[in-house]
């Protein structure tokens, strides 16, 4: 690394309310994403209840969001804002598509995951 590199990201420092306004942001989003699981976790319980399988999927489904959000932050939490916000929505994507194949497996897979009557 050169000084020039070190001394232009010394000179203008992230403010730290742009740096939280991005991790509020997105933190929105996350907590959108924990709401539809455990939405999706009271719609399939209704009816007759969730196996055990049923439970540690979807369970670890409105923990994954949660999980995501934390590892993408410390991931970002050093970097610029924008690198941060990057970092952020790369761990969203991440939970979009694990979002999507875990609804795509209680569909196709709900006899394992709620019993029968």
């Amino acid at each position: 690394m050169s000084e020039d590199t070190v001394e232009q990201s010394s000179a203008h420092p992230t403010p730290g309310w742009l740096a939280a306004l991005v991790v509020g942001v997105s933190g929105l989003f996350y907590a959108y994403a924990i709401w539809n699981a455990i939405a999706h976790i009271v719609a399939m319980s209704r009816p007759a209840g969730l196996t055990g399988t049923g439970w540690i999927t979807l369970v670890f489904g409105a923990l994954f969001p949660a999980i995501v959000f934390v590892l993408a932050w410390v991931i970002g939490r050093r970097r610029n804002v924008g690198e941060l916000a990057l970092v952020m929505l790369t761990g969203l994507s991440v939970v979009a598509v694990f979002w999507l194949s875990l609804v795509g497996y209680s569909i196709l897979n709900m006899d394992a995951l709620v019993p029968l009557p």
